[in-house]
């Protein structure tokens, strides 16, 4: 189906002549598509608007890391982010059934090089946090401490002088697979639409203002564009003192790798190596604060790729593929942002995801999709966008 066809709503009237929409998801990112997919799902008509394509921004990376916060200082949100990581495994093998095609996922877990003795000692403890907390059901993941890598040739020994963490919970997915089976099944579904290159100008309360100057009004509203969310939503009520979030520009790189695809993740302060199944091995990623290209890559990416060599011998001389840099949505809070705007009922925000979009999303749009019904959203008081709200207009 191509984007134009895939524009249709049924009956074969125009999206320009549509002035009404039920549903309106602003954004075909990870986390507008899974939104979009299980309303569709639920049977409510849903048009959904990109202002270029499917996974255009930070959804279009190359990472893919699934990883959980550390099981110490338990809390409501290290609990939701476990659960959604549990979950995701059986919302991955549904997605896949239906279009029959691959997300890249697996549960390959991770492997944390300890280079000095006192982090040993801080991992042990974790392993006994792991031992309450990292369990669904019958189904339990481990945390272990070991002395040396199995495979030296995957993790050196050299970044290991007081041992390493294996970390069972863990997995990966190819962002860009993953986005190609959500678009397929969304495009599977007679009440999803879709209408790429066309960019929202504007958000009020019950409709929005299309780059091409239509006036599309909607029953309910979703904004999961990404970075370009929050000026979306920062239009929506009074004056901020500050922005509702802003980009936090990732740079990374794909190198070419004759490495097992279920080979473990790699995780050392701020470098990951995720092998792939394609035999492609992703590194990755800066967090830049401060940026005067956010979709050029530089030295600092290089410097990246020079640590992730050393950290994983296998992937030494592996050719470089390609390189990539985007925006991240970081919200005023860290946290996801979601829910309703308190002055646009109707208007909800999805986005601000920022590292682990591509983990909670799935369980992200549940929760909206209860809060459109009128029933509880189940997530973290900091995840909801009243509470970002608040720190925005606060001195």
């Amino acid at each position: 189906m191509t984007h134009a066809d895939s524009a249709l709503p049924s009956g074969g009237q125009s999206v320009s002549a549509r002035r009404t929409v039920d549903l309106l998801v602003i954004g075909a990112g990870v986390m507008g598509l899974w939104f979009a997919l299980k309303a569709g799902r639920a049977g409510l008509k849903t048009l959904l608007v990109d202002a270029q394509a499917p996974a255009a921004g930070a959804s279009g990376g190359l990472l893919g890391a699934l990883m959980a916060h550390t099981p110490d200082r338990w809390n409501e949100k290290k609990q939701f982010q476990f659960d959604a990581l549990v979950q995701l495994e059986e919302e991955v093998a549904r997605l896949e059934a239906a279009t029959g095609l691959s997300c890249g996922y697996s549960r390959c877990g991770r492997l944390i090089p300890l280079p000095k003795p006192h982090l040993r000692t801080i991992a042990e403890r974790n392993g006994e946090d792991a031992v309450l907390r990292w369990q669904n059901g019958e189904r339990r993941f481990e945390w272990r401490v070991l002395d040396t890598p199995a495979d030296p040739n995957w993790l050196s020994p050299d970044a290991c002088g007081a041992g390493l963490i294996d970390d069972g919970l863990a997995g990966r997915v190819s962002p860009r697979s993953l986005v190609a089976a959500l678009v397929a099944a969304c495009d599977q579904l007679p009440t999803v639409s879709r209408l790429d290159g066309e960019a929202v100008a504007r958000v009020l309360p019950d409709r929005a203002i299309l780059s091409n100057g239509e006036d599309l009004r909607f029953g309910q509203a979703v904004v999961a564009a990404g970075v370009g969310s929050f000026a979306l939503l920062d239009g929506l009520g009074p004056v901020l003192r500050k922005p509702l979030g802003r980009g936090v520009k990732g740079q990374a790189a794909l190198l070419k790798a004759d490495v097992p695809a279920d080979a473990p993740i790699i995780y050392l302060n701020g470098v990951y190596v995720v092998p792939h199944e394609n035999g492609t091995v992703a590194i990755g990623s800066t967090s830049e604060e401060e940026f005067d290209a956010p979709f050029d890559t530089d030295h600092r990416l290089d410097a990246l790729v020079e640590k992730a060599r050393a950290l994983c011998p296998a992937i030494a001389e592996a050719p470089l593929v390609e390189r990539w840099a985007g925006l991240r949505p970081r919200a005023v809070d860290r946290d996801p942002m979601i829910g309703p705007h308190p002055d646009a009922p109707n208007v909800f925000a999805l986005t601000g995801g920022f590292k682990v979009s591509f983990g909670i999303a799935h369980r992200l749009a549940d929760a909206v999709l209860s809060g459109m019904a009128g029933q509880p959203m189940l997530v973290p008081g900091s995840y909801v966008l009243e509470h970002h709200l608040k720190v925005a207009s606060a001195e």
